[in-house]
């Protein structure tokens, strides 16, 4: 293999990582989700592949723009100097050009093969996370509360792919999600703490580095995750074996935010960081395993 082939694979290899690929992942499958959710089916196939590529693109246009826009903090950070950008292998023009025509192409893509309301929230979703949550780091750790809203945004854009509105279930999905995601990150954020102080990023361990209020949002919203996580059920949305299997999963997530709150380790916040990915695609696959739509 040449040198200049090599060089070609690698520059790939870099615009592709810059999209956050397993970020990504988590996107398209909890659009996909919200998608069989709402149609009962991932027929017609047609729309289904088309709302997963635009979902697709428009999240890692996004991805590709915070990355863009966070270069300089990126430099300063351990865990994300081997980025790209700040290593070099791309640069920021070229990073800013991909990233807003892929995010252009996704919006433009579920707006015309899917529906305007799905192109919608795939918009909002990017202005969002790239103009609202993505410079709120650096101003408030009220970042973590807004940088939710666009994460719970892809289950509801795959309902709304099936369903062409918005309604119960939709709103519902995203509640969720919303709730999840405070736990997940609140332990990020206490793994990371100093390497977010170097870069300048407010999070809520930065900015009370005592850990009472991030263990006690931590806390609160892993409470809060167990009624929230039942709504499907009380909705008709799903039978009684989701109903047990979120509950325990409810019940688990819990008792490690209690641990973390307790200990204030980062051994904690690792292990319950663990229980939050764990959690996600079990409570989807009990969902949908047990959804009576």
């Amino acid at each position: 293999m040449s040198d200049e082939v090599r060089t070609r694979e690698g520059r790939l290899s870099a615009f592709f990582t810059l999209t956050k690929p397993r970020i990504l992942m988590m996107v398209v499958i909890m659009a996909a989700a919200g998608y069989f959710l709402g149609a009962k089916s991932i027929e017609p196939l047609g729309v289904f592949f088309a709302m997963l590529a635009g979902t697709a693109l428009s999240s890692g246009g996004a991805a590709v723009l915070n990355n863009y826009m966070e270069r300089d903090c990126d430099t300063q950070m351990t865990r994300t100097q081997t980025r790209p950008i700040p290593q070099g292998t791309v640069t920021p023009n070229e990073a800013l050009v991909f990233g807003l025509i892929i995010s252009l192409i996704g919006v433009l893509l579920l707006a015309w093969l899917v529906n305007p309301l799905t192109g919608f929230i795939s918009l909002l979703t990017v202005f969002l996370y790239v103009l609202v949550y993505t410079p709120l780091k650096r101003i408030s750790w009220w970042n973590t509360v807004v940088g939710a809203i666009p994460g719970a945004l892809p289950p509801m854009g795959g309902w709304t792919a099936a369903t062409n509105h918005l309604d119960a279930g939709a709103w519902i999905l995203f509640l969720i999600l919303f709730v999840w995601q405070h736990p997940h990150f609140y332990a990020i954020a206490w793994m990371y703490k100093e390497d977010y102080a170097k870069g300048g990023f407010k999070m809520l361990p930065v900015v009370h580095p005592d850990g009472v209020r991030t263990f006690r949002q931590t806390l609160g919203f892993s409470i809060l995750m167990i009624p929230v996580s039942l709504l499907p059920y009380y909705y008709g949305i799903a039978g009684e074996v989701y109903a047990v299997g979120v509950t325990v999963l409810g019940v688990w997530m819990l008792m490690s935010s209690v641990k973390v709150w307790r200990s204030h380790t980062v051994a904690d916040a690792r292990a319950l960081l663990k229980v939050s990915v764990i959690y996600l695609p079990l409570f989807f696959a009990l969902l949908l395993c047990d959804s009576s739509l």
